[in-house]
């Protein structure tokens, strides 16, 4: 079978504070919906990272391969204005289908997940939630790191619940995070 979510980090296993600073619960919440991602992710070979429901595109493995493309969207391209994403490879239709090698899918998020998590460390101690000095877009401005990451928790939830409706049906999974 697939990877288990027993290679999170143990910091990463925790609740966002229930009444914590505007930082930790931003932080804390967007590691809850990556942990919650792998957890219904976890334990599945190639066949299962690419099970699909009805006529959607979407696999529990092309999920895998969309976020980590959002979070280099996100916190290379918005946040530092380094290379992004061109409009034809976002369209592309390779995003939502699972990749054979699963180990791959699996390694691409998690350095990612490392890359994201160094460059918004990076971000906080050069001015905090408020750092807007990413890729300016016309007629909007540049967004700050706490809108970014606003955006990707966004992100992350309205994928939770495809991962959540593919695993029930793979094998019944259900609900929001490991025991």
């Amino acid at each position: 079978m697939g990877r288990n979510v027993g290679r999170m980090p143990d910091e990463l296993l925790t609740e966002p504070p229930v009444a914590g600073s505007e930082l930790d619960t931003l932080l804390g919440t967007l590691e809850r919906n990556r942990r919650t991602l792998a957890w219904k992710c976890a334990d599945l070979d190639a066949a299962a990272m690419a099970t699909r429901i009805g006529r959607s595109a979407i696999t529990l493995g092309g999920l895998l391969r969309h976020l980590t493309r959002c979070e280099a969207s996100s916190f290379v391209w918005k946040l530092n204005g380094g290379p992004g994403i061109t409009a034809a490879e976002w369209d592309s239709d390779w995003e939502w289908t699972a990749d054979s090698d699963v180990d791959k899918t699996w390694r691409d998020w998690e350095e990612a997940m490392a890359r994201s998590r160094k460059l918004v460390a990076e971000a906080l101690a050069d001015g905090g939630l408020d750092r807007a000095k990413g890729h300016e877009f016309p007629g909007w401005g540049t967004p700050s790191l706490r809108r970014i990451l606003t955006d990707m928790i966004e992100e992350y939830a309205r994928h939770l619940g495809h991962a959540d409706l593919i695993r029930e049906a793979i094998d019944g999974r259900v609900g929001e995070d490991a025991p």
